[in-house]
């Protein structure tokens, strides 16, 4: 591709829109332009990145036996009612209705799509095992979308669904696709973690999240370097030892003004945070919660919506008149003791095992000490409310956790029978008995896998492409084009190249030396030819992108160069 042809408004300034390095870099590439938030257009670098990245998915899916289609991105109402997903899924589903007053909604995945498609279909334990997976735009009415491509309201993903007839089946396929994206994600290039996740609203059972590791994720993760434990912060299990007190004391009202949070309390009572419990109160469908936790450690409000049986978009944060309402006093002040009858406290197993607490009093600078579960109050014991935190003990072995953080660019959940049950997927066995479908959903988004890469592979001067992804392998630069040399030379390397099976760009733009060198180094071609002064003397510049280093050889010596940095990637041309 001539460059003087090429469209690519690249920038000089950090846009301010952008929060994270990778999106910074999306934009000022000229790889993507946002048209509205959380919605981008992808331009032309941009999309030839997107469509690697998209064929490396194909390619390994269609490897496990796995069939491409294209469902419609418009769903009608009806199968989401009989999943049970039309109101849970809540606020962030796009809905609309058409000329008749159908009401349907832009698909922000499709289980209830391909369940329906396969049960008109399906009939014998013969059909089965099924694959079927498509590359297809989803869309989310994000509360808050940010990141660039990371939290989008528009975005591309790859969404398969296995289908098989029993548990054994299911797991079996769970592993393959397990395998077949860890494959995806190593030819992308990126460092990851495969880690238990949170089903959420999707799954019935376990589920596992690929994390594109970075400094600047949004997913947080928990793993024991000495087992193979790892589990979002949402999910991970938090083993949180209890200080043993012979005696249960007479309660205490202690006058606190002003003194509302732990840290605070901590230095009014001299005392560590373990010896407080701290009360949060929500709203959460059309009950008020208050849940209670150990003072020095933070709620986990995933945790909190699997015990409450609710949809994460149902719970909010009370505001002041309602922590008023439940508690009789401001925020600040909020306690276990005396709470309104309507108000449901779950309480964290370990709470209710703690002993001699220091408690908000429910009353304007009050706290109360001495306080102990089941004497005092009591509520709905929870097993485990908390966020984990590093050096927590594994669950699995019982060594110290660490965490990172990361982006998450695939998942793959256990659906069992989930949507084949209330959607009719069923089959007959050997023994002509109907039995329901056991089924997988498993994602990967391409869009967000796109700029985890950029994450990874990036400096102070722009992106660093791994050759698997990049937009082009090389761009040959002619440094001055008013040269004929210089053109000679730069157009003869760029058809030799190109005849080798190299994607290469030429760079014949009537620009200074500078601007060229700067947008090569702010794309990240992995490969740099320059044409320049030292063509009278048959010689050009080599630089690879991944490390900076330049070196000048013969202009015959290009192709031989080029081979053995593809040879040593092992990406074959």
């Amino acid at each position: 591709m001539h460059m003087k042809r090429m469209y690519m408004p690249t920038l000089r300034e950090v846009p301010a829109e952008a929060e994270l390095n990778s999106h910074q870099l999306l934009l000022r590439a000229g790889m993507v332009r946002k048209l509205v938030s959380g919605v981008y257009s992808f331009l032309p670098l941009g999309y030839r990145v997107f469509k690697k990245v998209e064929q490396i998915v194909r390619e390994e899916m269609d490897a496990i036996e796995g069939q491409e289609v294209l469902m419609s991105a418009i769903q009608p109402k009806e199968l989401w009612e009989k999943s049970g997903r039309w109101e849970k899924f809540g606020p962030e589903m796009f809905r609309l209705n058409d000329r008749n007053n159908r009401e349907y909604c832009l698909g922000p995945t499709h289980e209830e799509i391909f369940t329906d498609l396969v049960a008109n279909e399906i009939k014998s334990y013969k059909q089965l095992p099924l694959n079927l997976y498509q590359i297809q735009t989803k869309y989310r009415d994000e509360r808050r979308p940010r990141f660039g491509l990371i939290r989008a309201r528009e975005f591309v993903m790859k969404d398969a669904y296995t289908f098989d007839r029993d548990e054994a089946g299911m797991l079996e396929s769970y592993k393959i696709m397990w395998e077949a994206y860890s494959k995806v994600f190593e030819r992308c290039g990126l460092k990851f973690k495969v880690v238990l996740g949170d089903a959420g609203a999707m799954g019935d059972a376990d589920s596992h999240e690929f994390i594109a590791l970075s400094e600047h994720g949004e997913s947080v993760i928990a793993y024991c370097d000495a087992c193979d434990f790892a589990a979002t912060d949402e999910k991970a299990e938090v083993l949180y030892e209890v200080k043993a007190e012979a005696n249960e004391e007479a309660m205490e009202k202690v006058t606190t003004p002003d003194v509302k949070s732990i840290e605070d309390l901590q230095d009014f009572f001299n005392l560590s945070g373990d010896h407080f419990a701290k009360m949060v109160i929500y709203k959460a469908g059309e009950e008020v919660v208050a849940a209670l936790v150990p003072g020095d450690r933070e709620l986990n409000e995933i945790k909190l919506i699997n015990a409450l049986g609710i949809a994460e978009h149902e719970l909010f944060i009370a505001d002041e008149q309602m922590v008023k309402a439940a508690t009789g006093c401001d925020v600040g002040f909020a306690g276990p003791i005396g709470l309104a009858k309507d108000v449901r406290l779950l309480v964290d197993s370990r709470v209710a095992k703690m002993k001699n607490l220091i408690v908000g009093g429910n009353e304007p600078d009050i706290h109360i000490k001495n306080v102990n579960y089941g004497r005092d109050f009591e509520g709905e014991i929870i097993d485990d409310l908390l966020m984990v935190v590093p050096g927590d003990k594994c669950p699995t072995c019982g060594a110290a956790l660490k965490t990172d953080v990361g982006t998450e660019v695939g998942n793959i959940f256990q659906l069992c029978t989930k949507y084949s049950e209330p959607l009719g997927l069923n089959f007959l066995d050997e023994n002509g008995k109907s039995q329901p479908v056991w089924m997988g959903s498993h994602g990967i988004g391409i869009s967000r896998t796109m700029q985890a890469v950029i994450e990874q592979y990036a400096d102070e001067n722009g992106i660093k492409w791994p050759l698997s992804v990049a937009p082009y392998h090389a761009v040959v630069t002619i440094v001055n084009t008013k040269d004929a040399l210089q053109s000679e030379v730069g157009e003869q390397i760029y058809k030799t190249l190109k005849k080798m099976g190299v994607e290469v760009a030429l760079d014949d733009r009537k620009e200074r030396a500078g601007v060229k060198f700067n947008d090569a180094e702010l794309i990240g071609f992995p490969i740099r030819v320059t044409a320049g002064r030292g063509v009278k003397d048959g010689k050009v510049e080599f630089v690879l992108r991944e490390n900076g280093k330049k070196i000048e050889i013969g202009v015959d010596e290009v192709a031989d160069h080029v081979q053995k940095y593809f040879d040593e990637k092992g990406f074959a041309l």
